[in-house]
């Protein structure tokens, strides 16, 4: 396994962009700890859009855009430059420091990088000496990186390594935007698809990932495209009606089915004692869609769970009247667990019993599960060596 860890430098080491993190503790130890908390009169420069910065110069400092754009388009094009090396910046050493004092990027450590098949991992401490992960995935002329939105996870999915960490905390915007502020910028990679599919329901920490996907969509920082981003969530009706009010219907939604009744489903995921199938779906029939955009169903199968012939005919009723792509994903076994990964044949099987009920569907190919970097194998018990 090999360690990476990114220096600050330039624009980052004057908005203290890092601080020095303390060595990985026990999780119950430090749940609720109040260490590494900044004052309210900080900002962090990673959970600000641009407009946001301009109003902040205006009321801090009295400036305008001229300043606030010098800063953030360096940040994100030029984070090695200084401060006052930028020419907006440099005839005002005070603001200068002023601007050096009142703002931090503070960002999470990569303390850990491990690669198979294309796909990388990356193990992030926080602050607070909690971790949580981010996988990249290169294609053929791009990148997707898929992102945390907690550390840990409430949902208890049976089978998601995560689920059986708990919910240790909620990730702040800009932990969330670092996350891929650091494959972007700081690695290299020519990220366009972000997915919120890592550690945690996205739709539990609904306030950042929304503040976060803000961000991220700014064309004058990340510049990711928000038809190019897509949030992933169990089934919490709540956070998908809020969604739907945001009316950003360029954005895509995945629910993780998982199920074709609601016995299986509530017997797989907890989320489904609160919000049956029925309710899922009503739900789902009122979701904003961009014309040609479908809604995402994640369906991993697990062998003598959900592989049975009648599960496909079942689906396939419960699909109908939905603008649905259903993502066949083979089950990735995660620590102890007590269900069997289906074969390819088993896999093969479901997917030609759904194409004849008349099913869009795609089988996925996990990559990376020997770094425990595919579906469902995110989490601290994955991951021995942390």
């Amino acid at each position: 396994m090999r360690k990476n860890k990114q220096p600050a430098t330039g624009i980052e080491k004057e908005l203290k962009c890092q601080t020095d993190w303390p060595k990985s503790r026990s999780y119950t130890a430090i749940v609720n700890s109040e260490e590494n908390r900044y004052s309210p009169e900080t900002v962090n420069l990673l959970e600000l859009t641009y407009d946001q910065l301009v109003d902040l110069f205006r009321e801090r400092y009295g400036r305008g855009a001229y300043h606030s754009a010098a800063l953030y388009r360096g940040f994100y094009t030029h984070a090695g430059l200084a401060l006052n090396a930028l020419p907006a910046f440099a005839a005002s050493p005070r603001l200068a420091a002023q601007v050096g004092s009142d703002l931090n990027c503070i960002r999470p450590e990569v303390a850990d990088q491990v690669s198979e098949e294309g796909v990388t991992k990356l193990v992030f401490r926080l602050t607070d000496g909690l971790t949580v992960e981010t996988v990249i995935v290169p294609m053929t002329h791009h990148t997707t990186v898929c992102i945390s939105s907690q550390v840990g996870c409430r949902m208890g999915c049976r089978f998601c390594e995560t689920g059986r960490m708990g919910l240790l905390r909620q990730l702040s915007a800009a932990e969330i935007v670092s996350q891929v502020y650091v494959v972007k910028v700081l690695l290299g990679w020519a990220v366009r698809n972000v997915v919120f599919m890592g550690m945690g329901e996205p739709l539990d920490n609904l306030e950042n990932v929304l503040q976060a996907i803000r961000v991220l969509t700014d064309q004058r920082g990340l510049d990711i495209a928000l038809r190019r981003i897509t949030v992933s969530t169990s089934g919490v009706l709540e956070g998908i009606r809020r969604l739907a009010a945001m009316d950003w219907p360029q954005l895509k939604l995945a629910v993780s089915l998982n199920a074709a009744n609601d016995e299986v489903r509530s017997a797989l995921m907890p989320v489904n004692r609160r919000h049956d199938m029925a309710a899922l779906k009503q739900t789902l029939q009122t979701y904003p869609l961009a014309r040609g955009n479908v809604l995402l169903m994640e369906y991993v199968l697990i062998k003598g769970v959900n592989d049975h012939p009648e599960h496909a005919r079942q689906l396939a009723r419960y699909l109908e009247g939905l603008p649905v792509r259903l993502n066949l994903i083979a089950y990735n076994p995660r620590h102890n667990t007590p269900f069997e990964a289906p074969t390819q044949e088993d896999v093969d099987r479901f997917h030609q019993a759904l194409i004849a009920q008349h099913v869009f569907v795609r089988p996925r190919r996990s990559k990376g599960a020997g770094i425990c970097a595919a579906c469902g194998q995110l989490g601290a018990l994955c991951n021995p060596a942390r």
